[in-house]
């Protein structure tokens, strides 16, 4: 059954000129912390560059920093910004790097390659990039102190771990290994509480792992969520009451406890249009999700949907008024969302209009 709700109109908030932003909204570029900043990461060329959200949309164009990129030819992995601004950290194909805002290595950790080639050599060269898409990811905890990466590893038991590092020398301060991996690439995304880490590993068509972790002592405490079958972490819940997923293919919607109860579910929308991987909470009470945007067979193209965060229930289809919404959308959270125009090389800030 075709699901016709009514239109929500949403209010622009403000636009901002930026060329090549457009994974700030589809690509996990976008990093916040638990009582802190919204951060922008964008990579351009040979560096990172990080922006501070509201300073953006307030008129400030400079970044408030710039990272030299510790292997310039290496377009993969993901980054992440310490607490304070003061550090980078890179998920590289070899290792894992910390790097300062003067692009002086901080540490590294090295381990295994992520090319699928097994037992290939490597020329001694730390420029060298070897074939192959896959990659892990890395993200610095809220209070700083560490770093959880999602590494290869050369070991005949398992292939891949999820180590947490100490944040001030790159020192291993534990590990869970991982046997069911075979990742075509990862990312990572703090609880609000502070204390927790969420691990979700894309392995193409074989599916999706799911992990929560917490460093307990010199101890990885995990739940291992893989019997949810395929879902992708999409957002935590800002009340820290739960996390949604999505389908790997996008059946269906789901908001779940942290032990993985599922406690609401909302199927692709009305006639099989999936729902895309972009989406989350808008504030505590609502969730936006996408459909269109990966889906060929969409007359409508795309559209930006509001749901109740407690039930996922439908409560509209978001309508623009004059910068439409073309692409993904970002929740942020706070009661607003971001979208992008490739076209105009534009990013939009949005709320919903009261009333």
């Amino acid at each position: 059954m075709s699901i016709s709700p009514p239109s929500v109109p949403a209010r622009l908030l403000g636009s901002v000129p930026l060329a090549g932003a457009m994974p700030l909204v589809d690509d996990g570029a976008f990093e916040s912390r638990a009582g802190g900043a919204r951060r922008a990461l964008l990579f351009r060329g040979a560096d990172l560059e990080v922006h501070h959200l509201d300073e953006l949309f307030a008129g400030e164009r400079a970044p408030r920093a710039v990272f030299p990129l510790p292997w310039p030819g290496w377009t993969r992995g993901r980054a992440s910004l310490s607490p304070d601004g003061s550090f980078a950290v890179f998920s590289g194909q070899r290792a894992v790097r910390a790097v300062g805002a003067d692009g002086a290595t901080l540490w590294e950790y090295r381990h295994a390659c992520w090319g699928p080639l097994l037992g290939h050599p490597h020329t001694g060269d730390e420029q060298e990039v070897c074939a192959g898409f896959e990659h892990g990811s890395c993200r610095v905890s809220d209070d700083g102190r560490f770093v959880w990466a999602h590494v290869a590893v050369a070991d005949e038991e398992y292939d891949e771990a999820w180590a947490v590092l100490d944040a001030r020398d790159g020192r291993e301060v534990a590990r869970l290994p991982l046997d069911d991996g075979a990742a075509a690439g990862s990312h990572h995304l703090s609880h609000p509480d502070g204390v927790r880490m969420g691990l979700c590993v894309g392995m193409g068509q074989d599916g999706i792992l799911l992990y929560w972790g917490r460093l307990d002592g010199g101890k990885v405490t995990a739940w291992d969520l893989n019997d949810t079958a395929d879902r992708i972490l999409l957002d935590v819940h800002p009340a820290h009451e739960g996390f949604l997923t999505v389908e790997h293919y996008g059946a269906d919607l789901r908001l779940h406890a942290l032990d993985g109860t599922a406690l609401a579910e909302r199927e692709e929308r009305g006639e099989e249009v999936p729902w895309d991987c972009a989406g989350g909470f808008v504030d505590a009470g609502t969730v936006m999700a996408c459909t269109g945007h990966e889906c060929d067979e969409d007359d409508e193209g795309v559209r930006h949907w509001l749901l109740d965060a407690r039930t996922l229930e439908v409560r509209g289809s978001v309508a623009y008024p004059s910068h439409p919404g073309e692409g993904p959308a970002r929740p942020l959270g706070d009661g607003t969302w971001l979208t992008y125009d490739e076209e105009g090389g534009a990013l939009h800030r949005w709320s919903a209009a009261e009333g």
